[in-house]
């Protein structure tokens, strides 16, 4: 994945399912409070065996997860969900404190679509969304999230 800036169509937004995978309750409500008055569906998970259970039923249409968490961390959930037949193509986005090179490489060796550095802002979600969700791309669109700044924290794993 490179690192160009897709727009985002917010009218299908309300239609997205959002998993969000953090063993931090405030992390997981301050993602929950960008997304959800847009209109995404969320489901909150705690852990890497948590998000695992819920993803069968839920089918998310993208998850965000934290990299370090006790039990199944994001780098092994990632990677369990990358080997699935069935959600496989489900794009993860790591969630990480560390701008780290090895964590990043290992992010990329999971199969992570994109990795985003904490604190995040809603521009870092949206721009993940808008780049990875086919759905939330407008058609013809200038390459840019409308009326957030670019996202600083935001890289493609690759980038």
């Amino acid at each position: 994945m490179d690192a160009t800036s897709h727009a985002l169509n917010t009218e299908n937004i309300p239609h997205l399912k959002v998993l969000l995978v953090d063993d931090s309750r405030s992390i997981r409500q301050s993602a929950q409070a960008m997304l959800e008055p847009m209109g995404c569906s969320i489901t909150l998970a705690e852990d890497g065996f948590d998000a695992l259970c819920r993803i069968a039923a839920l089918r998310p249409d993208i998850i965000f997860m934290d990299v370090m968490m006790p039990g199944l961390d994001g780098f092994q959930a990632c990677a369990l969900i990358r080997a699935s037949p069935q959600f496989g193509e489900t794009p993860v986005v790591l969630v990480s404190g560390s701008d780290g090179l090895l964590d990043r490489a290992r992010a990329e060796l999971a199969g992570a679509r994109r990795y985003i550095l904490k604190p995040f802002r809603k521009a870092d979600l949206l721009e993940a969304i808008a780049a990875l969700v086919p759905t939330a791309r407008q058609s013809t669109a200038p390459a840019a999230v409308p009326n957030e700044e670019a996202a600083d924290g935001a890289h493609s794993v690759a980038g």
